[in-house]
């Protein structure tokens, strides 16, 4: 369906891709990966024509429609999402929006003189909305924005009005609506939450195209994909089965490598050392030719490229009192909506609570009362004796003066701190050599929540709270960051979608549900085994 055969790519300087190749199914579903900057997102330009090869081809089955969800959503305005959804499928998604305003027009008393012409035309739209089987459409439009967690309101809402989290998910709904031949989704699982990241792989798993995706969320991959495509030093590398079994592979091939380099780099000492002993005498003279000549010949064995991974280490924090966090008799409303009556929750030194609920249940409304952002309309939130409290909240990154480099971020945080440690603390957190000089206006989402974290984890608090911290981390920073809070000696309150940062941390689980509030002892692992359910509501496979 889809193949690229032999092709060449360099971006400026930079050479992406030498004599590359690789094929994908109907029904394959592909893990694409690879370090940042590699060249993803440029493969899946060359895969829909948006840019070109400087060699090779680039080969697509005749008629196959390819889908592509990039994370550069375009202007989305003067529509509702669900127009916009059905936009991707064709002209129903026009007749939609002139019905709509038809019916806006029939109850607006300024437009009577016209009421016979505006009936007449609603007819014809209307017509021919169902001629194109429209109604079925907005059916499942519906359907694909309540999987990814839209209320009606906001379905029926001005989609020019959402963040850019939520026109992402309208983006995708559009790929997901027209279920084209092939799918090529990059970075589908960011900007999502936990029942929705549910609710698309199961959807992915059904889909009977060829799919290519990225995503920073290994539970989410190795659940979907059964192949998985390594970009490595400009070559396209195919391994079956999922990502774990692709890294116990990598790793294998990597120590082969490793043992075959060391032993021709023995040969070669060893040639080169009898060379050197013997070339000045005539009586080796042939000998030495000869070895010569093989040397010249033999193929050199590179060594292996190490994947470079800094550890970071944290310093004990100084220990709290046993009673970290008391809340009692908290209610909290926003406008008419109810978020909590009457909550009771008390957390203890060393306990690491995850908060799972759906959308609007009030987790980062719960983090923010706790770390003081908001305050409880009734009832008192106590925070415990010697309790120093780390706060990441999505908006911290919107904190950094973009005029500062980020060395200079991290020097005006810690002015007592030596330039050797602050240089350490940024490459712990994948900032190395000249990147420090970089200004923090020119970071990526991923770079600002790095940045953000080192500069709250350098000094430790005792307390983290914690809203979705891996939103926008790649793979390695989100293990680096799970094998550092794992030794973490202090107490944790936290909202994640990601399953394995969820299973890896917590020890509680705090489940927030329009039934009320639900305490588990153990942590994710558990409570899922307990509850049969991945999420609150949902059930496996729903």
């Amino acid at each position: 369906m889809i193949r690229l055969d032999n092709i060449s790519k360099q971006n400026g300087h930079q050479i992406l891709f030498i004599d590359a190749s690789m094929g994908i199914q109907k029904g394959e579903k592909v893990g694409l990966v690879g370090p940042n900057g590699a060249g993803k997102t440029t493969l899946f330009r060359m895969i829909t024509g948006q840019e070109q090869p400087d060699d090779g081809q680039v080969g697509i089955d005749a008629g196959m429609t390819i889908g592509y969800f990039s994370q550069d959503v375009g202007e989305m305005s003067g529509q509702s999402a669900v127009a916009a959804v059905m936009d991707g499928v064709g002209p129903v998604s026009a007749l939609a929006t002139e019905m709509a305003k038809l019916e806006a027009a029939m109850v607006d008393p300024d437009q009577a003189d016209e009421m016979d012409a505006i009936i007449e035309r609603y007819g014809d739209v209307q017509g021919r909305f169902e001629e194109l089987d429209g109604y079925a459409l907005e059916a499942r439009a519906r359907e694909v924005l309540a999987g990814l967690s839209f209320s009606q309101e906001r379905m029926d809402g001005d989609v020019g009005l959402l963040s850019g989290g939520w026109k992402m998910r309208v983006a995708l709904a559009r790929i997901l609506l027209m279920r084209p031949d092939g799918m090529l989704l990059d970075e589908p699982s960011n900007h999502l939450d936990l029942e929705s990241l549910i609710w698309l792989e199961a959807f992915l798993k059904n889909y009977d195209g060829a799919l290519l995706m990225t995503s920073h969320d290994r539970a989410f991959m190795n659940r979907i994909i059964g192949k998985v495509v390594e970009i490595d030093g400009g070559s396209l590398i195919t391994y079956s089965g999922d990502l774990d079994f692709y890294e116990q592979q990598r790793a294998l091939t990597e120590k082969q490598r490793q043992a075959q380099f060391e032993r021709q780099q023995a040969m070669l000492a060893k040639e080169i050392k009898f060379i050197e002993r013997f070339k000045a005498r005539a009586s080796h003279a042939a000998q030495v030719q000869s070895r010569v000549k093989k040397l010249d010949k033999i193929e050199r064995v590179e060594a292996p490229r190490r994947r470079q991974s800094v550890q970071f280490e944290f310093r004990a924090p100084a220990r709290s009192g046993d009673d970290v966090l008391n809340l009692r008799n908290v209610h909290k409303s926003y406008g008419s909506q109810s978020i909590y009556s009457g909550l009771d929750f008390l957390v203890r030194r060393k306990e690491r609570w995850c908060v799972l609920g759906a959308n609007g249940a009030g987790k980062s409304t719960l983090l923010k009362l706790v770390a003081g952002a908001s305050a409880p309309d009734q009832g008192t939130v106590t925070v415990g004796a010697s309790v120093k409290m780390g706060y990441f909240a999505q908006h911290s990154m919107d904190l950094l003066d973009g005029e500062e480099t980020i060395f200079e971020s991290l020097d005006s945080s810690f002015p007592q701190a030596g330039q050797g440690a602050l240089r350490t603390l940024a490459g712990c957190f994948g900032f190395s050599g000249d990147d420090v000089e970089k200004p923090c206006r020119v970071l990526s989402g991923g770079e600002k929540a790095r940045l953000v974290m080192a500069k709250m984890l350098f000094d430790p608090p005792n307390l983290l709270v914690l809203d979705e911290p891996t939103n926008h981390l790649d793979m390695a920073t989100k293990e680096m960051l799970v094998a550092a809070l794992a030794d973490f000696e202090g107490t944790m309150l936290f909202v994640s979608h990601d399953r394995h940062f969820l299973a890896a941390l917590s020890n509680r689980v705090l489940e927030l549900t329009p039934e009320g509030v639900h305490r588990y002892d153990g942590g994710y692992s558990e409570y899922v085994a307990r509850t049969g359910q991945e999420a609150p509501g949902l059930h496996p496979g729903g």
